[in-house]
């Protein structure tokens, strides 16, 4: 479900590599910004929380969760984005575990949806399978395939 409605509102990014981690945030927000869902300060929202709070966004190797804080700057809507890069980017040289190739940014202006939103994303990360998958994942439509398997 989850997976369908980022490919529906085409909240989703495929690329090979960023340049680093800021990068990473800037290109994720992307898809977000092209509808309006956030405004391009949100991702300088979100870099300055991971500059003071570390890597807490990296939630298990490969997966990113970026996000900041309720009420940020730049924030119109409630959504998920997801990007996928090829080349694992690192969030910290010293802890080879906070790098990431799948990301699901977060966007909360309602907190009763993006409540919705965090539980179904957190019952598709609980699924060893379909995270799996995911790292694999290429294109919308493996997306909307995975969607359809683990729905």
């Amino acid at each position: 479900m989850l997976l369908k409605t980022i490919v529906e509102k085409k909240h989703y990014l495929f690329a090979e590599s960023a340049k680093d981690w800021r990068d990473s945030i800037y290109m994720g927000c992307k898809p977000l910004e092209a509808d309006g869902t956030i405004d391009p300060v949100y991702a300088d929202e979100i870099i300055a929380c991971v500059e003071e709070h570390g890597a807490y966004i990296v939630i298990i190797p490969g997966i990113c969760i970026p996000h900041s804080m309720e009420g940020a700057k730049g924030v119109n809507k409630t959504a998920i984005g997801f990007m996928k890069i090829e080349e694992p980017v690192s969030f910290d040289d010293s802890d080879p575990e906070k790098t990431a190739t799948v990301f699901f940014t977060l966007a909360a202006a309602d907190h009763d949806a993006h409540i919705a939103n965090m539980q179904q994303l957190f019952q598709m990360l609980e699924n060893d399978s379909l995270l799996e998958e995911l790292f694999d994942v290429k294109s919308p439509e493996g997306l909307l395939e995975l969607d359809e398997k683990y729905s």
